[in-house]
């Protein structure tokens, strides 16, 4: 029996379900663990003021390294990119939907006013950098929980939208009309696709994993998490990348903010794919050179005051 751990929100349950259904079609005999994490239980406190990497993830890991589970489902962009010693991601699922969108009360009149003032509600620091980026002068305003919960504070609260992953919400059938894709807005690394982890001297587990990872996924991802690596981010920091395949070639666009938006460093990369490797690392020192560090060293100090 192959034990799955879990976070019990909806969206989680059904990522594991997905990889529970392929294991299960591929012979194995499979069970779901939920397990709730910190950053399930603090609603309250904003991701960037948490300042914890891997704060969807630790508790699953910790149920990794003790044996309670054998497997972990997670959106990959939740996972720290330094795994803890012991665990190895063993499967990267083919990607879904990568991008944000917003969710609006029925009028976006003002996203077509750069003067005009709105409210919008997100707790991601790199949306919320990226927002203030295009529109100065609307009000942002913290916004946690679960899809279906975050979804219900939209309804009740006075604010013209609130800005989701599009993965989060198409997955569990519950994006709403009144919904429209930010072509503009550069992804969080990883967003949309799913990862199962495992540790890694558990060779029967990984072998099972094994054919559920998806090669060209695997490597979009891996040089978009090279460039969060390299540029020492997380989720206190405003890092976006996104990295796809077309014609045997990998596309690569990454970005760094600061906290308001004022400032915003981009690199973007065309290169064969199998000369891939090294891409996001390449494109993180050219953030760098652009004065990344400035940006970085500030963001740092300002959150720690």
């Amino acid at each position: 029996m192959i034990r799955i751990g879990t976070r019990d929100s909806q969206l989680a349950m059904w990522q594991a379900n997905l990889v529970k259904d392929l294991l299960t079609q591929n012979g194995h005999a499979v069970a779901l663990v939920p397990i709730k994490s910190e950053g399930d239980i603090d609603l309250v406190t904003p991701l960037y003021e948490i300042g914890v990497q891997g704060i969807f993830t630790k508790t699953l890991d910790i149920a990794l390294l003790s044996g309670k589970i054998d497997v972990a489902v997670h959106s990959f962009k939740d996972v720290p990119t330094q795994l803890p010693q012991g665990l190895v991601n063993a499967a990267i699922l083919e990607r879904g939907p990568v991008k944000d969108l917003l969710v609006h009360k029925g009028s976006t009149a003002f996203l077509d006013d750069p003067a005009s003032t709105a409210n919008i509600a997100t707790s991601s620091i790199r949306r919320r950098a990226q927002w203030l980026r295009r529109y100065p002068h609307h009000q942002l305003h913290n916004l946690r929980g679960n899809v279906i919960k975050r979804l219900e504070k939209l309804a009740a609260e006075n604010w013209d939208g609130a800005i989701f992953a599009a993965a989060g919400l198409e997955r569990i059938n519950v994006r709403p009309e009144n919904s429209l894709e930010l072509d503009w807005m550069i992804p969080a690394p990883a967003q949309g696709a799913i990862v199962a982890a495992c540790r890694e001297d558990n060779t029967a587990v990984r072998e099972a994993l094994a054919p559920l990872h998806h090669i060209d996924t695997a490597i979009c991802t891996g040089e978009e998490r090279a460039f969060l690596r390299t540029l020492l981010g997380g989720c206190t920091t405003p890092i976006s990348a996104f990295a796809y395949i077309s014609d045997g070639e990998l596309f690569f666009e990454g970005s760094l903010c600061n906290l308001d938006g004022s400032r915003s460093l981009l690199a973007s990369r065309r290169v064969a794919v199998s000369a891939a490797a090294g891409t996001g690392h390449d494109a993180a020192l050219d953030i760098i050179s652009q004065g990344g560090d400035a940006i970085i060293q500030e963001i740092k100090h300002a959150q720690q005051r």
